[in-house]
Parts: structure tokens; C-alpha cells; sequence
């Protein structure tokens, strides 16, 4: 069975940082990647159906390092995943969740959609107007690192939708989309800005590179 050994120091500073809500082995990233990088190396050759059953081991020990690289292999493995295969990765966003497990998914579903922009439409709808916020959180930040293929049609609604919702990751989530996208396009979301009643969060978010 797969082990991580933990670092004593660090360990209560990571769990007050992510507010006592997970326990941690107290390994910083540079060292997680370095233990576990035998494994996610090898899960590369492995079947999809393996990859799936060590997400699910890695998602049920109680260690929060062990989700994040239950997330390293997944995104290693984007290349061979299906939209099946997405479709139920969905599920993993919704156990344990918090920003930084949520976050690290959504790399994985961008980068499905830039290897297979004919499906950008499909992967949206499983995070539009889901019931967990964190889901729709992934609805607005899908397209975060997409510049000229960003579909604005898809991050309108995404964004309209969750205008009103007073859930501070939702609101940051609107304006980190917005950042991002003013890098190359300014004029779309300085337009967009005067047009939407924003939040403030999002607006300060939004604007911060205008």
C-alpha cells in the first residue's frame, strides 16, 4: 500500500491553514511530488479502470496529501480519459471539498476541454447550475487559462447565473475568471463589468489588471 511519510513540523500549520477541517501528514508540495512521483508515474501505464479504483483508495484515507495526489493522477492520465471518464471524476469535487481540492480538479477538466474543445459544451453542463456550489464554482473557471478559445458565451452564463449568490467562493471565482481573461481580451470585461451588476468582490477581482 502506498505511503507518504509526514513531516511532524509543518503539520499543524497546514491543518490551521486549511482551518482544522482535514488532517495533514505536513508535506509541502516539492516534497508530496517527490514521494509520490513513482506512483503517478506508473499509474500512466496503468488501466483506466485501476486509475479509478487508487483515486477512490487515495480519496478515502484521511490525510489530505492523499487526495492531492489522488488529483496528480488523474490530470497525468487527461490524455486517455473519455467524457464518461470525466463525467465520473465529477463525483471526487464533491467529497471532502474545499478551494484548493476543487481548484486542483478544475486543471484537470481544462485541460480535458483543450485537448477536446468539441466537448467544452458537454464538460460545462456538468458544472452549470449544479445544486454544490463548488460544481457550479468549476462552471466559472472551466476556461481560466484559455485566451483566444475561451467561449464568452459559456462564462456569461456561468457568471449571470451565480450573480446574486452571496457564497464568497463563487464571487471570487467570478472575478478571478474575469482577471484572467482582461490579460488578452481587456475590452470584453471592461464591457462586461459596466454591463453586469457585479458584486463588489467581483468587480475589485475582475478589474484588478484594468
Amino acid at each position: 500500500m502506498f505511503q507518504m511519510i509526514g513531516n511532524l513540523q509543518n503539520q499543524p500549520y497546514m491543518e490551521k491553514y486549511m482551518r482544522n477541517q482535514y488532517r495533514f501528514l505536513g508535506l509541502k508540495t516539492p516534497d508530496r511530488k517527490a514521494q509520490s512521483k513513482e506512483i503517478v508515474t506508473a499509474s500512466k501505464k496503468w488501466s483506466i479502470a485501476r486509475v479509478f479504483s487508487t483515486i477512490t483508495a487515495l480519496y478515502q484515507r484521511d490525510e489530505r496529501e492523499y487526495q492531492y495526489v489522488a488529483i496528480d493522477i488523474a490530470h497525468v492520465n487527461v490524455k486517455r480519459l473519455t467524457f464518461s471518464d470525466i463525467d465520473r471524476l465529477t463525483a471526487y469535487i464533491q467529497i471532502k471539498s474545499w478551494w484548493d481540492t476543487v481548484d486542483s480538479w478544475r486543471k484537470t477538466f481544462g485541460q480535458f476541454v483543450r485537448l477536446h474543445p468539441e466537448e467544452k459544451g458537454r464538460v460545462f453542463n456538468l458544472f452549470y447550475q449544479h445544486e454544490n456550489f463548488w460544481m457550479r464554482r468549476i462552471a466559472i473557471t472551466l476556461q481560466l487559462l484559455e485566451k483566444e478559445t475561451l467561449d464568452k458565451e459559456l462564462l456569461t452564463k456561468a457568471i449571470e447565473y451565480d450573480i446574486n449568490t452571496e457564497e464568497f467562493f463563487i464571487q471570487k471565482a467570478i472575478g478571478w475568471s474575469l482577471r484572467n481573461y482582461s490579460k488578452y481580451n481587456p475590452e470584453w470585461v471592461k464591457t462586461f463589468i459596466a454591463a453586469h451588476k457585479l458584486s463588489r468582490l467581483a468587480v475589485k477581482e475582475g478589474g484588478r489588471y484594468l
